[in-house]
């Protein structure tokens, strides 16, 4: 798939552990993948973030597994890929570990609802309506 790759998410992914980089990419990809007009960015100084009209997800590798933040708490899981954050207001978590391999096609379906969320104005204001 080819995509505006931002240079700073590359400088985040690329001194990773190659297990961690793998799940990096494979989560990118699986963004983009659910709509060529996603956008890559940094926020929080480091952090790569996924947006298009609002925040889709943003990624963080701990020492022993990688984060994947999904900013939308109205968001559907009948796969249960998330791994925490169920009771937050904000987003969940979804958490990889070495070894583990990602649900692609549940993540894909999340992404995709959470961009028609996000086109739709967002999960804020579809909550409240």
């Amino acid at each position: 798939m080819t995509y505006r790759r931002e240079a700073r998410v590359d400088d985040y992914i690329n001194p990773l552990p190659a297990w961690q980089r793998t799940i990096c990419q494979e989560v990118r990809e699986l963004v983009h993948a659910a709509d060529p007009e996603v956008v890559e960015t940094i926020k929080r100084t480091v952090q790569p973030y996924f947006v298009l009209q609002g925040n889709i997800c943003a990624l963080l590798a701990t020492k022993d597994h990688v984060n994947i933040f999904i900013y939308d708490p109205t968001v559907s899981d009948p796969e249960r890929i998330i791994t925490a954050g169920q009771g937050n207001q904000t987003g969940w978590q979804i958490a990889v570990y070495q070894g583990e391999r990602l649900n692609a096609p549940a993540l894909t379906a999340m992404f995709k609802e959470i961009i028609a969320n996000n086109r739709a104005g967002g999960w804020r204001k579809l909550k409240a309506d």
